[in-house]
Order: C-alpha cells, then sequence, then structure tokens
C-alpha cells in the first residue's frame, strides 16, 4: 500500500501537491435530514488515485440515543478510468443514478448520456473536480455489528470533491432510508 499521495501520484502533476486527498487527511462538517443535522468527521486512511479507491472512517455524532458516536469505515470509488457514473449494485439503477448525480452542476458536462461506456472524466490530475461513491461497508470498532436502531450504513453515497474548495458534498442514498440526505464536509488543514 502507497504511504502517501506522492506514491500513487506523478510528482510533477500541478494539482497533485494541493490536494487534500492523503492517508490521515480529515474533513469536518455536517450530514442533514429533514429532522436535523449532525456532526461528520470523515479521516481517510488509504488514498490511491491511479487505482481510483479511497478508504476511511466516517465518524457521525448524535444520530442515535444509545450509540451518541458512530464510525463505520467506507470504501470509495472513483469515477473515471474504473468506475462510472453508473452504479449497477446497491440497489441503485441508471434513474437513481441519473437523480442524484445531477444533484452536483459540476455534473453537467457529463450528464448527456450516464450510460455511455469510457464516458470521458478527466483523471484527477488534470481536474479540480472528483466524483465518488462512498460505500460503508462496517461499524469500527466492533465490525460484527449489523443493525443500528436508527441509523443505516446499508446505503452509499454520491459525492463530489472540489479540490479548489477544499470541500466534499454528497448525497446519501438507500431505497428504504430517506432521499436526499445532504453531506457537506470541509478539509481540516493540518498544522
Amino acid at each position: 500500500m502507497p504511504s502517501s499521495l506522492a506514491e500513487t501520484s506523478t510528482a510533477s502533476t500541478p494539482c497533485a501537491t494541493t490536494s487534500q486527498l492523503f492517508p490521515g487527511s480529515q474533513f469536518r462538517g455536517v450530514q442533514r435530514s429533514e429532522r436535523a443535522s449532525y456532526p461528520v468527521t470523515v479521516t481517510l486512511q488509504h488514498v490511491d488515485l491511479a487505482q481510483s479507491l479511497i478508504v476511511g472512517y466516517l465518524t457521525i455524532s448524535g444520530l442515535t440515543e444509545r450509540h451518541p458516536t458512530l464510525t463505520t469505515y467506507f470504501e470509495a470509488e472513483i469515477i473515471g478510468k474504473h468506475h462510472s457514473f453508473l452504479t449497477r449494485k446497491w440497489h441503485a439503477d441508471e434513474s437513481v443514478d441519473r437523480e442524484h448525480w445531477e444533484l452536483f452542476p459540476e455534473f453537467a458536462p457529463y450528464s448527456v448520456d450516464l450510460t455511455q461506456e469510457g464516458l470521458h472524466v478527466p483523471p484527477w490530475h488534470e481536474s479540480e473536480t472528483l466524483f465518488m461513491r462512498w460505500k460503508e461497508a462496517f461499524l469500527v470498532p466492533d465490525h460484527r455489528v449489523r443493525s443500528i436502531d436508527g441509523a443505516s450504513y446499508e446505503g452509499f453515497y454520491y459525492i463530489c470533491y472540489r479540490r479548489d474548495k477544499g470541500t466534499l458534498t454528497g448525497y446519501y442514498y438507500h431505497r428504504n432510508s430517506e432521499w436526499y440526505q445532504f453531506i457537506d464536509l470541509k478539509h481540516v488543514p493540518q498544522h
């Protein structure tokens, strides 16, 4: 596994040195539903942009009384060479994908034909925007817990990363959960 962004990117790439996507990087903000807002912290653990993969932890507070803080492990698929805008799993069909991706203004140049295989998305080092899907896999520290009353991690997030703003925004989707729960995170600079 690469130990830093430098090992997964080209050193001469200008955007690589300004990216906030590296192991140990944190983003903080909120997840909003119709009823409430919850503080969220995301900590990236592994970043391999060449393989279109990011893994990390998502910590949310206040979601349930019994578990005031929940942390899940997630894996991110970066849209591009290895992953298309079509999810084709997790109960998301083309219609669900289109409805969610079109919520991002940055998606407009790609909305013409979502089904087109090989739809050109600029490589991460040529763009200020990355689109991803985050799939929460299990609860940390006890990966054996499969469900928690009042919380769901069976769905996934549609995510847009803006390098120029240092933001991650997105929408949670699970067919049996409230749709369009919005997550809004800002990079936390390291000192």
